[in-house]
């Protein structure tokens, strides 16, 4: 009873959409209405005068405008490519038992079946409809889903013209998590939602609002003054037609909800509330995973090649920590869903690239300068090459900002090499040393643009509430501008090849390389946090190179130091003791009872 309610609410709605457009139509064709009656009436001598003839002419041109003007309208909604999710494309031959699974679950609640399945790297899954002819024909370059990835055998590298049925997309962390009960009970009300989309007047009004929808963003590009112009009342029209069909539009989709979850209450209805908790979980972990362990690998040009793997290990370390839940051992016992896909590790792969793009915008090839790196490589490769990088960093900055290489303490210690990068110099510089002057030659950035980064500097204190410190905030500037030029620079050398080969035509990317990212993880980081970053690099380094520990990999928290094997835990408040208040004495104690020296000099990249 419940499943036809839904449905018959969606397909009212549907019609109320359906309802806006033939009174775009009729409004469209009211004046050619007019001007026919005027000319009927003037031939057949019942609307006749001097009056009556030039108001012919006035209302046939202005008829045969309004219906050119709707014609050019309906060609640009009718021809407007709608917007597809980047996903990963999975064929039949590569998942054959997923298919299985899918067409089974679609018999049992009595829907058609999807046509096709895609990943994506999120923790989501909904239906999209990809039957827009734009969507079928062939381009040389697809850069809305990665395909052809080598080792994935039937990833197709062309696209061809789906069927009518709605493409089923999965979150990839749900197939490493979950478990294979777990992933169906978790489709069902998504696969319910065929039903709905098979109805002529739901379809017909998702494509219509579709259409409107494709047709606002392409009147939104920059474009000439001319085409601008013209496709501003394009646009104008879109718009108003859209906020017509806002609330039907809504009301249909809840409908459609409603009646599929309605529907596969029948199917796994236990279990779904299991696997419910085990969405929250992969949420989580994939949240963690992405924001502390993935980022710092993105931004040194490699991109983790086995993200959907680690979120397994994310998610056991967390529960482990906190035990979630009581017969979690017992549960990874059971078959995992990935287990469905005949190739998960390039499958794994192809979504870890293209998170990368969606979450950090990097490039949708490997090079030199964006290389996948594996889970056992990632200490060194990633983290120790990112603690040498930031202290490499810190030091050009304290050079610009003419801070001596020797520092008070080091020389009268019997420093080895005093003109060396220490960490000695850093802490006597935010602790008893007087910022130094900025050298005549120093290169680190505009002046104006330093001190509107030490200008930032100090909102960032005052807004966090800590105490001002000018040595700290002088730092924290030098260190913002070094950053943002960097970034400056590696944004401009990744969009000059791109620039440079775009083409705009009929088989244009249905999204743009341009806006990428399209879900940036964090945004920009404060003064603050990039000083503290810095001088945590600077600790690891002098503690590896004169204490020998080590770099290590944490999949809850990201990047850590590991001394006689065991993580540290404690560094963090020591110093920003060191940056916020200038207080050197607890980071000298962990230095000194961990035997690290700082008057040594560190081997930086």
């Amino acid at each position: 009873m419940g499943v036809e309610v839904g449905a018959q609410a969606a397909r009212s709605r549907a019609l109320a959409v359906l309802r806006v457009r033939s009174r775009a139509l009729a409004v469209a064709l009211l004046p050619a209405a007019v001007a026919v009656v005027l000319l009927v009436g003037g031939s057949t001598g019942h609307i006749d005068g001097p009056g009556w003839a030039v108001t012919r002419w006035i209302v046939s041109g202005f008829a045969l405008f309004v219906i050119l003007a709707a014609a050019g309208i309906a060609l640009v909604v009718a021809r407007s490519r709608p917007a597809v999710s980047p996903t990963v494309t999975i064929a039949e031959e590569s998942a054959p038992d997923l298919y299985r699974m899918v067409r089974d679950l679609a018999d049992r609640l009595e829907v058609p079946a999807p046509s096709a399945i895609a990943l994506t790297p999120d923790c989501d899954s909904w239906l999209e409809d990809r039957t827009h002819r734009a969507h079928g024909t062939p381009r040389p370059e697809s850069r809305d889903e990665i395909e052809g990835v080598p080792g994935v055998r039937g990833l197709p590298s062309a696209h061809r013209r789906p069927p009518a049925a709605p493409v089923l997309v999965i979150g990839s962390p749900f197939l490493w998590w979950m478990r294979v009960g777990e992933l169906r009970a978790v489709l069902a009300p998504v696969v319910a939602g065929t039903g709905p989309s098979a109805h002529p007047d739901i379809a017909a009004a998702r494509r219509f609002i579709r259409g409107l929808d494709a047709a606002v963003a392409v009147t939104s590009e920059p474009r000439g003054p001319l085409s601008r112009t013209v496709l501003g009342g394009v646009g104008w029209v879109a718009r108003l037609l859209l906020r017509s069909c806002r609330g039907h539009a809504a009301e249909m989709e809840r409908g459609v909800a409603a009646a599929a979850a309605e529907r596969a209450q029948a199917v796994d209805y236990g279990l779904r509330i299991v696997a419910q908790e085990q969405v929250g979980l992969a949420y989580a972990g994939w949240d963690r995973l992405l924001t502390r362990v993935a980022l710092p690998a993105w931004r040194m040009g490699r991109w983790p090649s086995r993200l959907d793997a680690g979120v397994v290990a994310a998610l056991t370390e967390l529960s482990r920590r906190d035990r979630l839940a009581e017969g979690f051992a017992s549960r990874l016992g059971e078959r995992p869903a990935c287990d469905l896909l005949e190739e998960p590790g390039a499958i794994d792969e192809a979504a870890s690239l293209l998170a990368a793009r969606l979450f950090h915008g990097g490039p949708a090839e490997t090079g030199p300068d964006w290389a996948p790196v594996d889970w056992d490589e990632y200490p060194d490769e990633v983290v120790d090459r990112k603690w040498r990088t930031d202290a490499a960093r810190l030091h050009r900055v304290l050079d610009a900002l003419g801070v001596s290489r020797s520092s008070g303490a080091g020389a009268g210690a019997g420093a080895s090499d005093p003109e060396g990068p220490t960490l000695a110099r850093v802490m006597d510089h935010l602790s008893d040393g007087e910022p130094g002057e900025p050298r005549e030659s120093g290169d680190l950035e505009d002046p104006v643009v330093v001190e509107r980064h030490a200008a930032s500097a100090y909102e960032d204190e005052d807004e966090d509430g800590g105490p001002e410190n000018e040595r700290s905030s002088a730092l924290a500037a030098g260190l913002s501008a070094e950053v943002a030029r960097e970034e400056a620079a590696v944004s401009a050398g990744a969009a000059a090849p791109s620039g440079a080969a775009g083409q705009v035509g009929p088989d244009m990317p249905l999204w743009d390389d341009g806006s990428l990212p399209l879900f940036p993880l964090q945004p920009p980081r404060t003064g603050r946090e990039l000083l503290a970053d810095h001088v945590t690099a600077m600790v690891c380094c002098a503690a590896m190179d004169t204490a020998g520990a080590a770099p290590g990999l944490d999949w809850l928290d990201g990047p850590s130091l590991l001394i006689n094997g065991e993580r540290s835990v404690d560094l963090g408040p020591r110093v920003l003791s060191l940056i916020e208040e200038g207080d050197p004495a607890p980071l000298r104690t962990w230095l000194l009872h961990l035997g690290i020296r700082p008057e040594k000099p560190v081997r930086l990249v």
